[in-house]
């Protein structure tokens, strides 16, 4: 298995920003032109799309500028932020999604999920969001009292592409991803998992790219930072 990596592009009122723990209070503007951005990562091959405003809406927000990424590059693209009905994720699919990330059905309405898994086989991704152990939905905004191996568990036999772990009290920070929460993760099940939040250095692949369950890595503030270049990334990962 390859070791992914998956620039990330953050939506709020149509410009690319990145967020503090998922506060949209603590927003950081890095562009106005969605497409630009996805054009500057397709070298990656892969993107991550958040409609962060549709995360708290429950409903798109951001739908233009998404479709302006999707336009623009030939990328593998997953898109998530507010997807929450099955007509949702079958109009992202058309619209030319490669995957579909869900969180909060996946804790909320878990048959969903399954359903949409067997109907767009390798296209469901399912989130898997973490503040202190616990998982957290609606942007992030309320805390379940279940954990995410627990939440990972559910679809370990819903043939789900992917389980996408953040570490919610790390995200946007530059802190260093929590290797350990998601090593941890990839362990309790055989579903591939994706690494997300506060990744700051190479090193960080590094200590991911070592374990075989986890699959790859959304990256966002530090290559929008200088941190590293994508090229540098990509050749940390091959």
């Amino acid at each position: 298995m390859s070791f992914e990596i998956w620039p990330a592009i953050d939506l709020k009122d149509g410009a690319v920003v990145r967020l503090a723990e998922g506060d949209m209070a603590q927003a950081t503007v890095y562009g106005t032109d969605p497409a630009e951005a996805a054009r500057n990562f397709a070298r990656a091959s892969r993107l991550h799309v958040v409609d962060l405003d549709g995360a708290f809406a429950g409903e798109s927000r951001n739908g233009d500028a998404v479709r302006a990424i999707l336009a623009a590059t030939g990328a593998c693209v997953q898109v998530g932020g507010g997807i929450r009905t099955r007509e949702a994720i079958d109009s992202w699919r058309a619209l030319g999604a490669s995957r579909v990330v869900l969180g909060t059905v996946a804790v909320e309405a878990p048959g969903l999920v399954r359903d949409a898994a067997r109907d767009h086989p390798g296209a469901i991704v399912v989130a898997v969001d973490a503040r202190d152990g616990r998982v957290a939905t609606r942007g992030w905004a309320d805390v379940s009292h279940m954990t995410a191996p627990d939440l990972a568990r559910r679809f370990e036999d819903a043939g789900v592409a992917a389980l996408l772990f953040t570490d919610v009290g790390r995200d946007g920070l530059l802190k260093g991803v929590n290797a350990e929460a998601t090593a941890r993760l990839a362990e309790a099940v055989s579903i591939p998992v994706l690494a997300s939040g506060g990744v700051a250095s190479l090193d960080d692949i590094a200590l991911l790219k070592g374990h075989p369950g986890i699959a790859g890595v959304i990256i966002g503030r530090a290559l929008y930072e200088g941190r590293f270049t994508l090229d540098e990334a990509l050749e940390a990962a091959a």
